[in-house]
């Protein structure tokens, strides 16, 4: 899949998630929700740092471009120390280790530690990152005639606005984690629902995903896995275009409905 549809199948996600939260007693504050929902958007861009003409290279300029080479080399290096027989040689690591339950699970839990760890600034340096990625992905148009420096600046003033936001009681800072200390570690969750997100998204594309990796499946380890051919599609193809961001608008807007007890 192309940016933008990750971007929106992650907010969408959260948006469900929270309609089965609040189905299950566990409302989310209104903040919680729109928060989640912005930092699963970015966070369903962040698989493809191994990707250098994927949209979270451009994200952050230098910096971006220099740690998705690293991201690349690195993935490439488990892809060709892990595989088995039947996997293929490759020359590089996109949709490797990136595109992987593990991957996911481990960046939503190292969020979860900064948040814990470092407090308040912990907390605005994960929404500054997944602010400016969700405006990448969600505001694709604009973010690209826009120059870097403006929408690093509403990222870092809508994480600011946001932050103050959950602070205030009731707010959500401890949704779900209510022990004492425990403020924001239910930030890990939105990043790791992205990340999957976006791997199931790979995952109907032509190439497949190797999503249960380290799990072997026969000779394989990093099997792709994914529909039956004749249901993928190439990505950015017109059905993702004009049936799947509709109905992942659609989708995310019900999801927000129930969430917020609006029917």
């Amino acid at each position: 899949m192309m940016g933008p549809a990750h971007s929106l199948s992650g907010a969408a996600a959260w948006l469900g998630v929270g309609a089965a939260a609040t189905a299950a007693g566990y409302t989310m504050p209104w903040p919680v929700l729109v928060v989640g929902a912005l930092i699963c958007a970015g966070a369903a861009l962040a698989p493809d740092l191994d990707h250098k003409a994927a949209t979270i290279s451009r994200a952050f300029g230098p910096v971006s471009r220099t740690l998705c080479e690293v991201v690349d080399k690195l993935s490439y290096a488990v892809y060709k120390s892990t595989r088995k027989p039947g996997d293929p040689r490759r020359t590089g690591g996109h949709r490797t280790l990136t595109h992987t339950w593990l991957w996911a699970v481990l960046i939503g839990a190292g969020a979860s530690a900064i948040a814990y760890t470092g407090g308040r600034w912990g907390v605005l340096a994960i929404l500054f990152v997944h602010l400016v990625l969700a405006v990448e992905g969600l505001l694709w148009k604009a973010a690209r005639v826009s120059s870097d420096v403006l929408v690093w600046l509403l990222g870092a003033t809508s994480a600011w606005m946001l932050a103050g936001i959950l602070d205030q009681p009731g707010n959500g800072a401890n949704w779900l984690f209510t022990e004492p200390g425990q403020e924001y570690l239910w930030l890990g969750l939105p990043i790791i629902l992205g990340a999957l997100v976006h791997d199931i998204g790979d995952a109907l594309t032509m190439s497949g995903c190797p999503i249960l990796w380290p799990i072997p499946l026969g000779r394989k380890r990093w099997y792709p896995i994914g529909p039956p051919k004749a249901m993928r599609f190439r990505a950015g193809a017109w059905v993702e275009v004009k049936v799947l961001m509709p109905v992942f608008m659609l989708l995310g807007g019900v999801g927000a409905a129930f969430a917020l007890n609006l029917v």
